[in-house]
């Protein structure tokens, strides 16, 4: 409809649909045996895990014995301590043990097609497992991702620079000088029903693929071209012109907007990124040692479980508080820091300005992590502000990831979940920054970009995985990338419940959301359960016995984390239903608290690690979330999960979302979500509240379904929103 707007080209385009033949297409369920080894292979991946928690045990016990003295407490040489640092968390011992890993799982992965849950399917699961457990997204940005890329089987040629990780296939060719920004997926194959697609990627000399791009296996970048953010690649894109969108669309010549490429990358910050890398990857873990000193002093002395446990209850709130304002505070003033060297302009993509913007970009996206709590609430805005950004009064925003030195948002303004601002863009060994503004009462929808140098005006709305165009009228609403713009009535309620509340219900949404400290302790909690008994192991029966069990304890961790999740969903939300909420009420705030849960609780001691497999199947199930057999799910934003229906031998790839409820307007409406029987969700795409995907229907990558749109069975779409998938294309 938004590309046939009158009446007689949408009449003579539904009679070309209804003359074409459906697709004839069975889809089968994945295979129960897949599980089986999925077990095996997490199992090991936990104790691989578990010995990064024995390391950090051992530190602690030769810490403490350095400050008090026990003859009957463990004591590990320091020499071990330093040997398993450098196998397991040094840069060399995690490229290590990838390369030997790669070297025995790469064999067979060959371009083509292949079975869901078979052979290849399994080995590519695992190595993208062996690569989230060694943390190698830590090294994008730096002169190590290269490395990396090159250790999967890559080719690789000068002076490439990867913001996003690699394909664990080694099947891409990334050309002289190209570039590639941050959240690019890369990964060089998806899943389509029951068919798992495998291909190379070719990225040419002087190319550049914009931020949260996806490039499908199979697709070839030219030399000197450019592919604009959020969008996607299926097909060969000619030399030296730009393109965007999903589908693409030819937006002109590449390269007008930017000097001549740079030639040649400074070596002499490989050292500064390596010590960045480390020094920000263990910074959580610094900052928390005093405050596990502390909790020892508190339970040292004593002669039982339970007198220790009690001291436990008492403490361990106490430190974990402290933990995280000591985290907050070395955030803010590191960004801060860091913001004195970013200003608009253009700069090498390598040095100083570089640097700075690459540790502002690390620090923010990994506080959404650590400090989860803090977005989405009250206290988000004066997040925002601390961290360097000119926040007005009344805004409302989630978990958006920005530069802060360069964001403004005026008041009454709405961000919505993982929503972009003034990402920075890199072509040719230039790195360009921009200032960017959201206007008064204006909307920024989920997964939408801000570009640098562009302005959201007061009261207009940019929709969902859509990018805010470079001009727009006020009150204006646009979709999709490129942006049209569409007609839209915005709608109003009471103000008391979306706009200007009374103090009354802030106060109470404060108490609510003061809550959130829960979940962070139950955490902690968990964390001190697992280092107590993997130390109680250690004093029993040695090193090599607590290494060996590790990963069932921290396995064991991970179900009970999951299972308090559930049991928080439904005392605080009970079954969600069809309906709507204004923001300013209890229904909304018990739903954010809840989210809490999921992300501190079940995200980061299970889910993140398990995504595709019956476990992640099972707990979601348990929140409510109707799941049909053999199917594969790489995804836990379900966000009201009663309202999903994924039926027997779907795929929803990674990065989807299902999103069952949509914001504008501060008034929150809800609906359900279906994936019919062994229909597709490709990657990074997202199904809209009312939408249902038909049976053995596949909706490509980085595609939006439109809310209440019933796509029909046995077919093929893509786009941004959905169209027919013209694979020509």
């Amino acid at each position: 409809m938004y590309q046939r707007p009158k009446l007689p080209d949408l009449a003579e385009w539904l009679d070309s649909l209804r003359a074409e033949e459906p697709l004839r297409r069975t889809v089968l369920p994945t295979p129960r045996r897949a599980g089986l080894v999925q077990a095996a292979v997490q199992f090991v991946l936990f104790t691989v895990t578990g010995a990064k928690w024995v390391l950090a045990l051992m530190i602690l016990n030769d810490l403490l014995d350095l400050v008090d003295p026990d003859p009957f407490a463990p004591e590990t040489s320091w020499w071990i301590v330093l040997g398993i640092w450098v196998v397991v968390v040094s840069p060399i011992g995690r490229l290590g043990i990838v390369l030997a890993a790669t070297r025995l799982l790469r064999r067979g992965i060959t371009p083509g097609e292949h079975p869901r849950g078979g052979r290849v399917h399994l080995r590519l699961w695992t190595l993208e497992r062996i690569a989230v457990t060694f943390g190698m997204s830590g090294f994008t940005g730096t002169h190590w991702a290269a490395r990396y890329a090159r250790v999967l089987g890559c080719t690789v040629g000068e002076d490439v620079i990867l913001h996003s990780m690699p394909p664990v296939t080694g099947l891409a060719v990334f050309g002289d000088r190209c570039t590639v920004e941050p959240e690019v997926d890369l990964a060089g194959w998806w899943l389509d029903g029951d068919v798992l697609r495998v291909g190379t990627l070719h990225i040419g000399a002087d190319a550049r693929v914009g931020t949260r791009s996806t490039v499908l296996p199979g697709a070839r970048i030219s030399d000197g071209a450019e592919i604009l953010p959020g969008s996607c690649v299926t097909t060969t894109v000619p030399a030296g012109r730009r393109y965007a969108g999903t589908p693409l669309h030819d937006v002109g010549a590449a390269g007008e907007d930017w000097p001549a490429p740079r030639r040649g990358i400074g070596r002499g910050w490989n050292l500064v990124y390596t010590v960045s890398l480390m020094g920000l990857a263990a910074l959580p873990v610094l900052l928390s040692i005093p405050w596990m000193l502390m909790a020892y002093y508190f339970v040292r002395d004593d002669d039982t479980l339970n007198a220790a446990l009690g001291h436990m209850l008492l403490v361990v709130p106490i430190a974990t508080v402290g933990a995280v304002v000591m985290y907050a505070s070395v955030v803010v003033g590191l960004v801060r820091l860091a913001g004195l060297g970013i200003a608009d302009g253009l700069y090498p993509a390598w040095g100083r300005v570089a640097w700075c913007v690459w540790v502002t970009d690390r620090l923010v996206r990994s506080s959404r992590v650590n400090l989860f709590p803090l977005y989405a609430s009250l206290a988000t805005p004066g997040w925002l502000r601390a961290l360097g950004a000119r926040i007005g009064r009344n805004v409302e925003a989630s978990t958006v990831v920005t530069l802060p030195r360069l964001t403004r948002v005026n008041d009454g303004s709405f961000l919505a979940d993982d929503g972009l601002l003034a990402p920075f863009e890199s072509h040719g060994g230039w790195l360009r920054l921009g200032h960017v503004q959201v206007g008064e009462r204006a909307f920024l929808g989920n997964s939408g970009i801000l570009g640098p140098g562009r302005t959201v005006p007061d009261r207009a709305l940019v929709g969902v995985l859509s990018s805010a165009p470079a001009v727009a009228q006020p009150g204006s609403s646009w979709l999709g990338r490129p942006a049209i713009e569409l007609p839209r009535v915005a709608e109003t309620g009471d103000t008391a419940r979306t706009f200007e509340p009374p103090r009354r219900l802030v106060l109470a949404r404060a108490a609510v959301e003061a809550c959130r400290v829960v979940p962070i302790v139950l955490s902690a909690l968990l964390g001190a359960m697992a280092l107590a008994v993997l130390d109680e192991i250690d004093f029993d029966f040695g090193l090599g016995m607590t290494l060996a069990v590790s990963g069932v304890v921290l396995a064991f961790v991970g179900v009970l984390a999951c299972a308090l999740t559930t049991v928080a969903k439904w005392l605080l939300v009970g079954r969600f239903r069809p309906g709507q909420h204004p923001l300013w009420s209890s229904f909304v705030w018990r739903n954010e608290l809840f989210d809490c849960f999921v992300e501190l609780l079940a995200v980061q001691w299970f889910v993140r690690s398990s995504p595709g497999t019956p476990w992640l199947n099972t707990w979601l199930r348990s929140l409510g979330a109707r799941i049909g057999r053999g199917v594969w799910i790489e995804t836990h934003w379900l966000p009201e999960s009663d309202l999903v229906h994924v039926d027997a031998g779907a795929s929803v790839n990674r990065g989807c979302v299902l999103q069952t409820h949509l914001f504008h307007d501060r008034l929150m409406r809800l609906d359900h979500v279906r994936i019919a029987d062994g229909a597709t969700l490709g990657p990074n795409s997202i199904a809209l509240p009312g939408s249902t995907v038909g049976t053995a229907t596949t909706v490509g990558p980085v595609s939006l379904v439109m809310r209440g749109e019933a796509l029909p069975g046995r077919s093929r779409w893509l786009g941004n929103p959905v169209r027919t998938w013209d694979q020509s294309r």
